[in-house]
C-alpha cells in the first residue's frame, strides 16, 4: 500500500498490519519503501506508522555510523550477490554502464545499509519488493526481483500468492500482467 495508496489507505493497512505483524517487520519494511516508493513516500508511511506502532522510533541507528561504510559495501555485495545468482556481474555492468554512481548507490544504499539490515530476512524483504514493483508498474525491476525472491527461497507459490493480494490495491489488469511476468520468469 506504501507504493501506491493515499495516505488514509496507508494509514488504515499499517494499522491493520500494527494488529498481526512484528513491529520491527514492520518498520523495517517502512524504512526499505524509500527504496522502492521514494522518500516523500517512505516519510509518509514512516509517520503513519509512528501513529500507530506499539513501539516508539528507536533513538540511534546503524545509518548514523558512516564509518561502517566499507563494512555496508561489503555486506552489500554479498546480499546483492545473492538476489541476483548467476546475473549479479551483469547487472554491477549494466547499472554501471548507466552511470557509475548509480552502481555504488545501489551496492552501498541499498543492498548495504537497507537491504542488509537486522530486523527482516531476506525472502520477506524480497516479497515485498515484488509487489512495490508490481503495484508501481515497474516490469523491468518487477521482472529482475521474481527471480531475485526465487534465489533467496521464496517458494513460488509465495510469489503468486501476494500477486494475488494485489488485485484490489493495483485492479485485476495490473495483476494479470504481473502474473504472467512470474509465469514467464518461471518458464511456464
Amino acid at each position: 500500500m506504501i507504493a501506491v495508496g493515499s495516505e488514509s489507505e496507508v494509514r488504515r493497512s499499517l494499522a491493520a498490519a500494527a494488529r498481526v505483524a512484528s513491529p520491527t517487520h514492520v518498520e523495517e519494511l517502512v524504512l526499505q519503501s524509500y527504496l522502492f516508493c521514494g522518500f516523500p513516500r517512505a516519510l509518509n508511511a514512516a509517520r503513519e506508522w509512528r501513529r500507530v506502532s506499539p513501539t516508539p522510533a528507536p533513538t540511534a541507528d546503524e545509518a548514523e555510523d558512516l564509518t561502517r561504510t566499507e563494512e555496508w559495501r561489503e555486506r552489500g555485495e554479498r546480499t546483492c550477490e545473492e538476489v541476483y545468482g548467476r546475473m549479479y556481474d551483469k547487472l554491477r555492468l549494466n547499472v554501471r554502464d548507466l552511470h557509475p554512481a548509480l552502481d555504488s548507490w545501489m551496492v552501498l544504499e541499498g543492498y548495504g545499509k537497507v537491504l542488509s539490515r537486522d530486523g527482516l530476512d531476506l525472502p520477506r524483504r524480497e516479497l515485498c519488493i515484488v509487489a512495490a514493483c508490481a503495484a508501481m508498474d515497474q516490469d523491468r525491476q518487477l521482472h529482475s526481483h521474481l527471480h531475485g525472491a526465487l534465489n533467496v527461497g521464496v517458494p513460488a507459490g509465495h510469489l503468486a500468492e501476494a500477486i494475488e493480494a494485489l488485485v484490489e490495491v493495483i485492479g485485476p489488469e495490473r495483476v494479470r500482467s504481473a502474473r504472467l511476468l512470474l509465469a514467464r520468469v518461471l518458464g511456464k
